[in-house]
């Protein structure tokens, strides 16, 4: 959802989610960092997504997921002149969504600014969900392909949530030629390689590429999504993970209303008393989210909101295999499929250093929903109007200075204090069973509309969000507010310390 699903920059899921967190722990920034930055953009509901061919044994559903097939953009891009050797004024590292925003908004001002990826005509394979009102605001309703008046939460077998604001999906293909037209009408150059390596000097800094090409740019922006591979941590990685499996297929019939798309359905009627299956999802649980396109055809995802270690995607497949079972959903042919996992909460990269970051590379992952692409899309103007402003003729920075003060422009004091309040919320989940993430749910769309808005679409900076956690407090069930003060003490002690270090 990008919203749940997402905000899909993903990254290819080759090995068990177990250990997954010590694989990302990062040594402090080096100035000469040598990571594979080859790693293609991968999804929304923003997070790490693999689309491809997948087995399970018994299970006849997956049998018929469809061979990988990869498609491009038909019109053709500007590439990149190694010959001519000159210092770019910025170059962007990765072509997901975020990278290609940057990319078109520095190059309007007339800076040269190359993007670098290994397919950057490809089609990002990802199902990008997002609120309306968040993309009317960026102009880029002509990007989204279907849309619903509203959306529907299924707390338990007997209650469910109206939720009157529309939501969509994202016309992955429009959206991404959108950015490429304006990108090469504005002289941008692509080069299809990967970053192995980034070497700073005083002034630019040199990228070295698996094809030889060496790229010299004053500025550097890492778009790799969680594969951070030039931004720099210093701090244990040890993040949540929401992990979902979805496919795109034609059904014979499905129960939803065609006006609504289902956020979410915490519903566990399929799964029987006594099995160990319903007993997995009573202390993890998941939750079904669907965008029904017509009768007969439908996007079904089961997601696991967040936990530490994420679920194994067979577990949650066999979950899907159980929920579609009991709706009565018989798939006659599948069109995609898609396998997300995406790290939430951790530490934010080191502040400041030299390699500007955007997306999942800078922390940008919403701690407590997984949302990143519609935020990350609202951002790319603060961090394409700030590498402009500082490179020009007034400032003229370059180097570790001109870094500083984008990032700066970033992760202001008050972005970086409402991030420590959602990876507060997120630590309360993942202390929830299913019994008290309903609850939590049922109180937190109970809330005036402004207040769950803003919480998902990280509007509200710290002061509204005081009220909106009072707001939720009074709302909740006396379960509920017992469930928050006691799994949430130790998580609020260390989001006051944290503060109080970022305030000192």
């Amino acid at each position: 959802m990008d919203t749940l699903l997402r905000t899909h920059n993903r990254l290819e899921l080759l090995r068990p989610l177990h250990g997954l967190a010590e694989r990302h722990g990062l040594a402090p920034s080096q100035k000469l960092q040598q990571q594979d930055c080859g790693v293609p953009h991968r999804k929304p509901r923003q997070k790490w997504l693999t689309k491809g061919l997948a087995r399970a044994s018994g299970n006849a559903l997956l049998e018929l997921v469809p061979e990988t097939k990869k498609e491009n953009l038909e019109f053709d891009i500007p590439l990149y002149d190694p010959l001519k050797g000159l210092t770019l004024d910025l170059a962007v590292v990765g072509g997901g969504p975020a990278g290609l925003a940057v990319a078109q908004q520095v190059s309007e001002a007339g800076l040269s600014v190359c993007s670098i990826d290994p397919s950057p005509k490809l089609i990002w394979p990802n199902n990008y969900g997002v609120w309306v009102d968040e993309f009317e605001a960026m102009d880029l309703l002509d990007c989204l392909d279907a849309t619903w008046p509203g959306a529907v939460v299924y707390v338990d077998e007997l209650k469910k949530k109206l939720l009157g604001r529309p939501y969509a999906r994202v016309d992955r293909k429009q959206l991404k030629s959108k950015m490429m037209q304006k990108c090469v009408s504005n002289g941008v150059r692509f080069h299809p390689a990967k970053v192995v390596k980034v070497i700073h000097e005083e002034s630019k800094s040199l990228l070295i590429c698996n094809d030889g090409v060496t790229i010299q740019a004053t500025v550097v922006l890492d778009a790799t999504g969680f594969s951070r591979c030039l931004v720099q941590y210093d701090k244990p990685y040890n993040p949540g993970y929401q992990v979902a499996y979805g496919i795109l297929a034609e059904v014979e019939e499905h129960p939803f209303d065609l006006d609504k798309m289902v956020f979410m359905d915490w519903r566990d009627s399929h799964l029987k008393d006594g099995t160990e299956l319903k007993e997995r999802n009573s202390r993890i649980p998941t939750f079904l989210y669907a965008m029904p396109f017509s009768s007969t055809r439908i996007f079904l995802e089961e997601t696991s909101l967040v936990a530490r270690p994420g679920l194994q995607m067979e577990d949650i497949q066999e979950r899907m295999v159980a929920r579609l079972r009991h709706l009565g959903i018989k798939v006659k042919s599948i069109e995609e499929d898609e396998r997300c996992v995406i790290p939430m909460g951790g530490p934010l990269p080191v502040l400041p250093q030299r390699v500007v970051g955007i997306g999942g590379t800078a922390g940008m992952v919403h701690p407590s929903t997984g949302y990143m692409v519609a935020r990350t899309l609202a951002m790319a103007p603060i961090v394409a109007s700030s590498i402009v402003q500082f490179l020009g003729s007034d400032h003229g920075l370059s180097g570790n200075e001109m870094s500083a003060e984008v990032w700066k422009n970033l992760w202001p004091i008050e972005r970086r204090r409402q991030r420590e309040f959602f990876c507060f919320g997120m630590d309360i989940l993942l202390k929830l069973d299913l019994q008290g993430t309903r609850r939590f749910f049922d109180a937190f769309f109970d809330l005036e509309p402004h207040y769950w808005h803003g919480f998902l679409s990280s509007r509200l900076l710290l002061p509204q969000l005081v009220f909106f956690g009072l707001s939720l407090f009074s709302h909740a069930s006396n379960t509920s507010r017992l469930e928050i003060m006691a799994k949430g003490t130790l998580p609020l002690v260390k989001m006051i310390n944290n503060l109080l270090r970022e305030k000192n």
